[in-house]
């Protein structure tokens, strides 16, 4: 990805609404605040940017990186995402509901806070990622796999999974017990959601 290689703290990178960039490098660029609704970043990586405030809202992303980025709050709403990697970055809070994202890696890296809600997810990989709360109510996701994950507070209320692999996830706290039909889980895993369980069932324990 030669070609387009942007570096320098002042330049947007070209990015803005319904921006197109095809095999460009944006790198060590102050992105804050930057409105790219709608934007399509094709082969295209974001290296050590920051994107505090940023908003991709129904951006197109393919064949693309975002490598080593950094936002208290960057947005995602309602975009695209198709073979991404999504690679140590540090996210407070990102935002991408009503999203559809299909071969897509997360690798690395802190997310406080992750916000899939009403998104389509299809083979999404999550690998060594600490993510602090990650809402996934009513998605409908396939093949999602976490592996040698923390997640302090997963969400699957009303969600719909199939072929969700939840072994690699070191879960505190679930909320929506009902929505991890369709999902696999370990025996430790089990026992350590049997009071959930047996509260949702109302199942009574006694002895």
């Amino acid at each position: 990805m030669a070609a387009g290689t942007v570096r320098g703290m002042v330049d947007d990178g070209g990015l803005g609404p319904d921006a197109v960039l095809d095999e460009e490098t944006l790198e060590g660029l102050d992105l804050s605040g930057l409105d790219a609704r709608g934007a399509r970043l094709v082969e295209t990586e974001l290296v050590r940017c920051t994107l505090e405030g940023t908003r991709f809202a129904r951006a197109q992303v393919t064949d693309s990186r975002l490598v080593e980025c950094l936002a208290g709050s960057v947005s995602f709403v309602g975009a695209t995402f198709q073979d991404v990697l999504v690679e140590a970055c540090r996210f407070g809070a990102l935002e991408v509901y009503d999203a559809d994202l299909a071969d897509v890696t997360v690798r690395g890296g802190k997310l406080d806070y992750v916000n899939l809600r009403g998104s389509r997810l299809r083979d999404v990989r999550f690998e060594d990622v600490w993510i602090g709360d990650l809402d996934l109510a009513d998605v409908t996701a396939q093949r999602v796999t976490f592996v040698d994950c923390r997640i302090g507070r997963l969400d699957a209320t009303r969600a719909q999974l199939t072929g969700c692999d939840l072994r690699g996830a070191d879960l505190d706290a679930l909320d929506g017990l009902a929505g991890l039909a369709g999902a696999t889980i370990t025996t430790e895993q089990l026992f350590r959601l049997a009071p959930a369980l047996a509260a949702h069932l109302r199942i009574t324990v006694d002895g």
